[in-house]
């Protein structure tokens, strides 16, 4: 199954054998300290900068329905996140992995994305478009 929208996401997460627990890693736009005026510019039009790790959460497929509760639910912590970041955890033996175990994974989730090692994530911006990232 090729996953081009969040439902696919929900919909291949739900099929797996084991528990999913969903990771989610929101991130919004930042223009780098030393930066040029053309890279200000570019910033300014809305392209380019830095994506920074703002809110991280983790859900239960249960308690996810669709993307717009997703924003909806997002921007009661924090409304102005550009991208987020979706992984997905699975369990073992047909219990959901611990705290410690998605702790673990949402900081190495962060530290990848602090350091632009962002391809093994899907990303989607606030309308639900898939992003790819070159």
């Amino acid at each position: 199954m090729n996953i081009s929208n969040y439902d696919d996401l929900l919909a291949m997460a739900r099929q797996q054998a084991e528990p999913q627990r969903m990771l989610f890693v929101f991130t919004k736009a930042d223009l780098p300290e030393e930066h040029s005026e053309i890279e200000a510019q570019r910033f300014n039009e809305g392209q380019g900068g830095n994506l920074v790790p703002v809110v991280s959460v983790d859900k239960g497929l249960d308690e996810l329905s669709n993307f717009p509760n997703l924003v909806e639910e997002s921007r009661q912590i924090y409304k102005d996140w550009k991208v987020v970041f979706i992984a997905a955890l699975a369990g073992k033996g047909g219990v959901m992995p611990s705290h410690g175990e998605v702790e673990h994974s949402l900081e190495i989730m962060i530290d990848s994305i602090n350091q632009g090692k962002i391809s093994q994530f899907l990303a989607f911006d606030q309308e639900a478009n898939p992003l790819q990232f070159f």
